[in-house]
């Protein structure tokens, strides 16, 4: 798959090199740039807020794609939107005005996208397809970089690839996307995978996200 977007994400990158690692992934290759963001509530760890994502927005031109694994969202998106987020993404799990916390970030500016963790049904995304602009399939349990693909998931993206259809909304899969498994997931309808562990812990990263996209297309 030739137009396969790859978002590096950088909970796997060396933090006290943050700025460096965005550059170097920008440089390599990437098309994204993939943050999460964790509360220690929502999820079972803790990561970076929006002062962390303005220092790295000089750093690369590449959209900033944000995953805000937190609850409640709602009163920190104009915060995030601030610091230079391109896309947000909050949880179906999270909140319980998914389709105002949509709407906000749209009305920010940004682009709007939706989560959901590897149990939860492809049915919770068909209320709000018509307001995002991404889907992210969670295919670990959200929380820790460096875990593995949950295979049970493949199915469930090609169920919301098919939900999707002729609209302009894009199908992301995070959580233990490697070139030995990243052709299952763009088959299943994936054109935009995250890859942490992947990317980071290789000593070219120009090298894997190519590879990356090399199996996709193989």
């Amino acid at each position: 798959m030739a137009d396969l977007k790859i978002a590096p994400s950088i909970l796997s990158a060396d933090f006290a090199r943050l700025g460096e690692e965005v550059a170097a992934i920008d440089k390599a290759g990437c098309d994204y740039i993939h943050i999460d963001v964790m509360d220690g509530h929502f999820v079972p760890n803790l990561t970076m807020g929006p002062p962390v994502i303005k220092a790295l927005r000089g750093c690369s031109d590449k959209p900033f794609d944000v995953h805000l694994m937190i609850d409640p969202a709602a009163p920190y998106l104009a915060d995030y939107a601030d610091a230079g987020a391109d896309i947000i993404t909050v949880h179906a799990e999270a909140d319980i005005h998914l389709h105002r916390n949509l709407q906000v970030i749209r009305g920010l500016g940004k682009k709007a996208g939706v989560s959901i963790n590897p149990s939860t049904p492809a049915a919770a995304v068909a209320p709000v397809l018509d307001d995002v602009d991404l889907i992210l399939v969670m295919s670990v349990n959200p929380g820790f970089g460096g875990q593995s693909y949950i295979s049970s998931v493949t199915p469930k993206i090609a169920e919301i690839k098919a939900m999707i259809g002729d609209r302009p909304v894009e199908l992301e899969v995070d959580g233990g996307v490697k070139p030995d498994n990243v052709a299952e997931v763009a088959a299943a309808g994936a054109n935009v995978v995250v890859a942490g562990s992947a990317v980071f812990h290789g000593n070219d990263y120009a090298a894997t996200i190519g590879a990356l996209r090399d199996a996709a297309g193989g």
